[in-house]
C-alpha cells in the first residue's frame, strides 16, 4: 500500500478518483495544484462542480463507468473555478476493486507545448544574436553615409526633390534605429541572480505604464500576497514587464483592461531531457482584453523579426523570450479574440538567500 501510494503522489499530472456518486474520492499532488486547491478543500464535492470540460462528458463519462471500459477525450479545455481553461487530454478508467469508481487524469497540452517551444526559442535567439553583430558592423556604417550624402544634396535642390531626399534620411534613420534594437538583443548582459519580490517589479512597470504608453488602459492587480520571492534579474524582469504591458496597451482598440495575475503552482517543473530539472511555481500572468494575436504568428511569436504589428520588429518578445530562458524560466501564450494571456513560469528563490536585498 505504502508503494502504491507512493506512486500515486509522484505522478506528474493531475489525476483524481471519482466514486460512484460522480464527487472527488481522492486527488494527488499534481491534481490539488491544477486545481489550486488543497486535497482536504475538494473531497466529497461533485467532480464537475470543481472541474470544468468544454465538452459534452457526462454521457461518455457515465457510459464508461457502465461498460467497464477506458475513455479517451483529446483536444478539450479543462480549467476550474481558480484558474483559466488549459487545453488538455483526458484518460478515464474503472478502478479496480472499486466497483463505480473511476480514476481521470488530465494531460495539459499545454504545458508539453512550452517545453518544446522553450528550446526552439532559444536557438533562435542564438542564432539572431550572430546576426545582430553581423548587421551592426556591415549594414550602420554605410547608413551614415547614405544619411549624409543625402543630406547635403537637400541643400542645392528643389522643393520636389527635397521630398525624395528627406524620405531617403528618415527611412535610414528607421534603419538604424531597428539595428539598435537588434544590437540591445544581442548584447545583452548576463542576469545579476538575487531574490526578487516580483510583486514589487509589478508595480514600478504598472506605475511607468499609466504615465506613459499605457495612460488609456485600466491596469488590474490580482496579485498572490503569499508569493514567495523569485531568483533573477530584477532589471531585466523589469524589462520583460513592460515589454508585455506595451504590447498589450498597443493591442488595445481604444481604452482597455489589463488584469496582472500572480500565483503559486507547485506541480510545474522544468524537465531536460538528460533528466534533470527544477521547479518553476511563480506564475505571473498579463492578461488582456484586446482582439488577440494573428492566427497566421501565433505559434511562432517569440521567434526573432515575427511580428503581428504593420510596422513591428518582431524583436521585443524575442527579447523576452530570450531572458526568460536566461532565467531558466518558461513563457507561454494563449489567445483568443477579447482574451489574451502571456504566461511566465519563474523559479524560487534558494532558501538562505531572503535575508539578501530583494531589490
Amino acid at each position: 500500500m505504502t508503494s502504491d501510494q507512493s506512486i500515486w503522489t509522484s505522478l506528474p499530472v493531475p489525476a483524481f478518483v471519482i466514486d460512484p456518486e460522480d464527487r472527488i474520492a481522492d486527488i494527488n499532488s499534481a491534481g490539488e495544484g491544477f486545481l489550486n486547491a488543497s486535497r482536504k478543500a475538494v473531497i466529497g464535492h461533485p467532480v464537475w462542480d470543481q472541474i470544468a470540460v468544454d465538452a459534452p462528458l457526462e454521457e461518455a463519462f457515465l457510459r464508461a463507468r457502465q461498460q467497464g471500459t477506458p475513455l479517451f477525450v483529446n483536444d478539450v479545455d479543462v480549467g476550474s473555478g481558480n484558474r483559466a481553461p488549459l487545453q488538455c487530454a483526458l484518460q478515464i478508467a474503472p478502478l479496480v476493486g472499486q466497483p463505480g469508481s473511476m480514476i481521470m487524469i488530465i494531460s495539459p497540452r499545454e504545458l508539453s507545448g512550452r517545453m518544446t517551444r522553450g528550446n526552439t526559442v532559444k536557438s533562435a535567439a542564438q542564432s539572431a544574436i550572430g546576426m545582430a553583430e553581423m548587421l551592426a558592423h556591415e549594414i550602420k556604417n554605410p547608413l551614415a553615409g547614405i544619411t549624409g550624402a543625402a543630406q547635403l544634396l537637400s541643400m542645392n535642390i528643389s522643393q520636389q526633390d527635397l521630398e525624395l531626399t528627406d524620405l531617403i534620411v528618415e527611412e535610414s534613420r528607421r534603419i538604424v534605429k531597428l539595428l539598435e534594437q537588434v544590437e540591445q538583443f544581442g548584447n545583452l548582459s548576463q542576469p545579476d541572480f538575487k531574490p526578487v519580490n516580483i510583486h514589487d517589479v509589478l508595480d514600478r512597470a504598472r506605475r511607468s505604464a499609466l504615465l506613459g504608453f499605457g495612460a488609456h488602459m485600466t491596469i488590474i492587480e490580482d496579485y498572490d500576497p503569499s508569493l514567495p520571492l523569485a531568483y533573477g534579474d530584477p532589471d531585466q524582469f523589469l524589462q520583460v514587464v513592460l515589454n508585455l504591458l506595451k504590447n498589450a496597451s498597443e493591442a488595445a482598440d481604444g481604452n482597455g483592461t489589463i488584469r496582472l495575475r500572480t500565483y503559486f503552482e507547485h506541480s510545474f517543473r522544468l524537465r531536460r531531457s538528460d533528466g534533470s530539472g527544477h521547479s518553476l511555481p511563480l506564475q505571473i500572468e498579463i492578461i488582456d482584453d484586446g482582439p488577440g494575436l494573428p492566427e497566421k504568428i501565433e505559434g511562432e511569436i517569440f521567434d526573432p523579426f515575427v511580428s503581428g504589428k504593420e510596422n513591428g520588429t518582431g524583436l521585443g518578445l524575442a527579447l523576452v523570450s530570450k531572458i526568460i530562458s536566461d532565467h531558466d524560466g518558461w513563457i507561454s501564450a494563449e489567445s483568443v479574440p477579447g482574451r489574451t494571456v502571456f504566461r511566465l513560469s519563474l523559479r524560487r528563490a534558494p532558501q538562505g538567500t531572503y535575508d539578501k536585498e530583494s531589490n
